[in-house]
């Protein structure tokens, strides 16, 4: 199945950001943006609700710290119990490089994990790129033309009215997630 957009490209962050916001005033339901670097206020702007992730972020961290605490509790306390000249065998202050590492790694690759998840990428697949120029100096306004099929010319014609220095059909082979699905 062929998927195909309609992209309105702008050369710069300030008329792409302004474009967006005019567009949903007017009621138009945005597919995208794709942009070379983070655009302050466009998550506002395309009504993107804030991401869960550093939810996660904490839940892996607490689990790091469970972890480190447990596992050298067992070691110094049931394991391997030693007396060293009359200290406790649970000598809390002594875990807390461990512990602080244990959180901090168990954190960082669970986050990782679950960005690539959420995102859909591996190593074993190769998605198609909208717009390659929208990783160099472009920025891109994707609508997905199976729901305005019939209104691409108008569309095309708002999004020049609004500043976009080119605007085109893309064909795509795979479905493209809306920023809808990304952020949800």
């Amino acid at each position: 199945m062929t998927y195909r957009y309609l992209l309105g490209l702008f050369d710069d962050e300030v008329p792409t950001l302004q474009a967006v916001k005019k567009l949903r005033e007017r009621g138009y339901k945005i597919h995208d943006v794709l942009s070379p670097f983070p655009i302050h206020g466009l998550d506002p702007a395309l009504g993107i609700k804030e991401t869960r992730l550093h939810t996660m972020g904490f839940i892996f961290g607490a689990t790091g710290l469970s972890f480190g605490l447990l596992a050298m509790s067992y070691i110094t306390s049931f394991d391997w119990p030693n007396n060293f000249g009359g200290k406790p065998n649970f000598p809390l202050p002594a875990f807390i490089p461990i512990t602080f590492e244990m959180t901090v790694l168990f954190t960082a690759v669970g986050m990782v994990i679950v960005y690539y998840l959420r995102n859909k990428l591996s190593i074993f697949r190769n998605p198609e790129i909208l717009e390659p120029r929208t990783t160099d100096d472009r920025f891109a306004i994707v609508f997905d033309l199976q729901k305005y099929g019939s209104d691409a010319d108008g569309i095309a014609d708002v999004l020049r009215n609004l500043g976009a220095v080119e605007v085109k059909v893309r064909e795509m082979h795979e479905k493209q997630p809306s920023h809808d699905e990304q952020s949800a």
